[in-house]
């Protein structure tokens, strides 16, 4: 049974970072799904299809979601094309939303399967002030935020060392589980 690989965890618990290595050396059998924003693409990080929120909004109507929310002022979306990939055995990773886990879990059900990675808070503080994108209070915020109890049945995959033992680990996971086999 293919699986979607749900990843998840604070903002600047390093998902980004390892989406961008597997995507780089994609293992057999896996798809990496981009995610529609209604967010510019010129904003930095994520590797997403930026949209209008009109955009975003005219193909939530035509059903061209497999999953949508919103958070940070923005609208998040995940396309159908991702039913098809697993449909044809492949399983598909995409950057998941903590809050939106349970919706992704009675759409996909067993399918589902989430991985959160965890940082410490201290290396957690020291990458969100390296990336410069909020002040101390944003980023006491987002420390706060970072500190929810993972998914249950979630498999935690600790990202506080180099990013090549963090893609090591992730590779690790998914043979483990039996989640790197080319369908072809």
């Amino acid at each position: 049974m293919a699986r979607l690989i749900w990843l998840t965890g604070p903002s600047g618990s390093g998902k980004d970072s390892l989406l961008d290595a597997l995507r780089a050396q994609p293992p057999a059998g896996l798809v990496i799904a981009h995610r529609y924003i209604t967010r510019p693409a010129s904003a930095g990080g994520e590797n997403h299809v930026a949209l209008t929120t009109t955009e975003f909004r005219r193909r939530l109507q035509a059903g061209l979601f497999a999953l949508h929310w919103q958070a940070h002022g923005c609208e998040y979306g995940l396309g159908i094309e991702m039913d098809l990939w697993l449909q044809r055995g492949l399983n598909v990773l995409v950057n998941g939303s903590r809050q939106h886990c349970a919706t992704a879990r009675e759409r996909y059900g067993d399918q589902l399967f989430p991985v959160v990675l965890q940082v410490s808070s201290d290396v957690l503080a020291q990458r969100l002030r390296q990336r410069g994108r909020e002040d101390e209070a944003a980023i006491a915020l987002r420390l706060q935020r970072s500190v929810s109890a993972p998914e249950p049945n979630a498999v935690c995959l600790k990202n506080d060392g180099a990013l090549a033992d963090t893609l090591a680990a992730f590779n690790q996971l998914l043979e483990n589980h039996a989640l790197c086999n080319s369908p072809f």
